[in-house]
């Protein structure tokens, strides 16, 4: 179908099993290399296009997604920080928490060692203050990387749209001149 090389010569990149898009600086080399027609290489595009909206579309809910769990996890960490200076002063603290959906409570926490986390899919464990202060801090660490990551792809997946659109301009602005052409030298103007 079509080449891994563009008409221009240089290297079709792929990120992340993102497909790289090329950019067609000549579009008679470009559909003579990788086979097509006009209206396949149109179709090749504008298919190649609708799959780059769509792994945008996952990639932005996995932003929103890690962009809501990092206030969670520094609130998570607070909270065992707050736990964890209270220790040992002998002092209880007033805490409400949230029992379900706009629904809170108002608890005394007497001095404690331990905290359970939820982490998912029906499970909580019990930590010590140290190892929940621990994994909440890999936890955060891991969240901030992964949104780095996923901003980077986000960008070179733009960058791609950006490519994919203009060369789908590109072939359907060469196609319409060379019908022009075409029409030109069918109709010879007699004067």
């Amino acid at each position: 179908m079509a080449s891994s090389s563009s008409a221009s010569g240089t290297a079709v990149t792929e990120r992340r099993g993102i497909p790289g898009a090329q950019f067609v600086e000549d579009v008679q080399t470009y559909l003579n290399q990788s086979g097509l027609d006009v209206n396949s290489a149109l179709a090749f595009l504008q298919e190649r296009l609708q799959q780059y909206k769509l792994v945008e579309m996952k990639l932005l809910a996995q932003q929103r997604d890690l962009q809501a769990k990092i206030p969670d996890i520094e609130k998570c960490l607070d909270v065992v920080g707050t736990l964890h200076a209270k220790k040992g002063t002998g002092e209880a603290l007033l805490a409400d928490f949230e029992v379900s959906e706009g629904i809170y409570s108002r608890a005394r926490i007497e001095e404690t060692d331990s905290v359970c986390l939820w982490l998912g899919a029906n499970v909580m464990l019990e930590y010590s203050l140290e190892e929940a202060t621990a994994l909440l801090q890999k936890n955060l660490e891991n969240a901030r990387a992964s949104l780095e990551v996923l901003i980077t792809d986000l960008e070179f997946l733009r960058d791609q749209v950006t490519v994919t659109q203009v060369t789908i301009a590109r072939v359907y602005n060469w196609d319409v001149h060379q019908r022009r052409i075409q029409q030109a030298i069918a109709t010879p103007t007699s004067e």
